[in-house]
């Protein structure tokens, strides 16, 4: 496991994992969607700092994915705002918001009858024309496409399709999707949910060592002992708010109090 994700490198700031500057704002989020009368998320307000490993947890239906949406765009806010970079994530910025943005979908989200290689090439297709793909993707992206699969331990699955691989391979293949934009920032949703306990292990590490290089993680996990292990920090959401915002050690107690309160 630890072959992996020693030889992933990623062109950042070094300096990121030192920086106390904002990287995500939320101000007052308030989300259109709703659970019954209320908002899936009901007054957000919390920053993550660039270089952070952060967490989000809470039960199931508190609004911890909803979150993860809305920073990406791709949840319609009610009032409030969201800043990545300083820049909103609106209709007319959201473009330019989400350029140092990545998302790791729950479960991949990749296209079964595809092969390995041609979803981490998908992960260009915002970057070119629909002519130019139409041609296929140059030379020089499928090299970066194939050298991310080989430092995710995935080369050897290139010409495989993901349909046939393991969820953990699967994984590996939408990880190397979302690096191969450079992204700043990576939201993960549920990543290491139905995979077995090697497999987590290897997500895992695979992200803290991206988190290492200097990127910004934001993950939803339902397990505390993982966020305790790998986050720096924690926000846990209840009822669509931010009910604690901190370290993310103990966090077994930390629960426990919120539950009993």
């Amino acid at each position: 496991m630890s072959e992996i994700s020693s030889h992933i490198s990623i062109d950042l700031d070094r300096s990121g994992s030192k920086d106390l500057t904002p990287a995500i704002i939320c101000q007052e989020v308030v989300s259109q969607a709703k659970i019954g009368n209320r908002a899936i998320l009901n007054g957000i307000d919390c920053e993550i700092k660039r270089g952070e490993f952060v967490a989000i947890l809470g039960l199931n239906g508190a609004g911890k994915s909803s979150l993860l949406r809305a920073i990406a765009g791709l949840l319609p806010l009610r009032s409030g705002n969201i800043l990545v970079n300083d820049i909103p994530v609106a209709p007319r910025t959201l473009t330019q918001a989400r350029q140092p943005l990545a998302m790791l979908f729950q479960g991949g989200g990749l296209i079964p009858q595809l092969c390995a290689l041609d979803n981490v090439l998908c992960g260009k297709l915002g970057a070119f024309s629909g002519w130019q793909t139409l041609r296929g993707f140059p030379p020089s992206e499928q090299r970066h496409a194939l050298e991310l699969l080989d430092r995710l331990g995935m080369a050897d699955f290139a010409s495989q399709a993901t349909g046939q691989l393991s969820g953990g391979q699967q994984q590996r293949v939408a990880i190397a999707r979302a690096l191969i934009r450079s992204p700043q920032i990576l939201l993960a949703d549920e990543p290491v949910t139905g995979l077995d306990i090697i497999a987590i292990q290897q997500v895992m590490k695979t992200l803290s060592h991206l988190h290492q290089q200097g990127m910004t993680i934001v993950t939803v996990l339902h397990d505390l002992a993982l966020a305790s292990t790998y986050a720096q920090t924690a926000i846990v959401v209840d009822r669509g708010q931010v009910v604690y915002h901190g370290s993310s050690q103990n966090l077994s107690a930390k629960f426990e109090q919120l539950i009993e309160s």
